[in-house]
């Protein structure tokens, strides 16, 4: 009989994910750039991007420290931004994907729960009509440069993942399954790596970026995990984060790196 598979933290999972990966190169193309992110809701955001680093401030406001970033590249013209800021205490995820074609953007606002929030039960939350996981995620959309019209583009939400079961190789050592199975919902096992055995349904969310090219954010609710990546399906590539705590103790975030090699095993179809 097989032992019980273990969970582990999203710190144990990053050092999993370290070797002789998939991961694309960060890029230094944005080096030199100044963005101004005009957001649906009114926020006017600069950004000014160094080599690795970059500042960020509302328009008519002081910048920021120099935070680091990570910046690549499934397609021309299509950056996925990465990085960590720190607002009122709390560390923030922050993944931009610039879409320069089109002169617009999507923004992934990413949270973690505190360890009281996420040593609230399931059926506890389940009761009170709320989501079972304690991760939280904003989507937040807009103009590059210039403000948003009735005509700007949108990354608009998509149902084009569903009845797909994807296979997912991140590395020599590191294998996942993916099955999409509604608007809300997938379902994930380890075929091989550090969470070999392991399997959940979590939420998630899938939004159309360009033709077979998709940003998809899944949110856990054992271990709490936001993870964000863009899956190319024409060129069968994959790159994005993952992001949590380093250890149980809630003390400090983790946020690394993925990429993997895709492959689309069969699509089911509901009549």
């Amino acid at each position: 009989m097989n032992s019980q598979p273990e969970w582990i933290t999203v710190g144990a999972l990053a050092d999993g994910f370290a070797g002789d990966n998939h991961i694309l190169p960060a890029l230094d193309d944005l080096d030199g750039r100044t963005l101004t992110l005009y957001f649906d809701n009114g926020w006017q955001i600069e950004h000014r991007f160094g080599a690795r680093t970059l500042r960020w401030n509302r328009v008519g406001e002081p910048a920021s420290i120099e935070l680091p970033y990570r910046a690549t590249a499934l397609r021309p013209g299509l950056y996925l931004v990465d990085f960590l800021k720190q607002e009122q205490g709390q560390t923030h995820s922050i993944s931009l994907i610039l879409d320069l074609e089109q002169h617009c953007f999507t923004a992934v606002v990413g949270q973690m729960p505190s360890q009281a929030e996420a040593g609230v039960d399931l059926f506890s939350r389940a009761l009170a009509g709320g989501e079972l996981t304690s991760v939280k995620a904003q989507f937040l959309h807009g103009s590059l440069d210039t403000p948003p019209t009735a005509n700007t583009p949108r990354h608009e939400p998509t149902d084009e993942l569903i009845g797909l079961r994807n296979q997912y190789v991140y590395s020599a050592s590191e294998a996942y399954e993916h099955i999409y199975l509604n608007a809300n919902f997938y379902s994930w096992q380890c075929l091989k790596g550090v969470e070999q055995g392991l399997a959940d349904t979590d939420r998630c969310h899938s939004y159309k970026i360009a033709d077979q090219l998709y940003l998809f954010v899944w949110r856990e609710k054992i271990v709490p995990t936001l993870g964000l990546v863009l899956i190319d399906l024409k060129a069968g590539r994959t790159d994005g984060k993952i992001f949590g705590y380093q250890g149980a103790d809630f003390s400090s975030a983790a946020n690394f790196p993925v990429g993997a090699l895709a492959q689309v095993l069969n699509r089911t179809q509901h009549h």
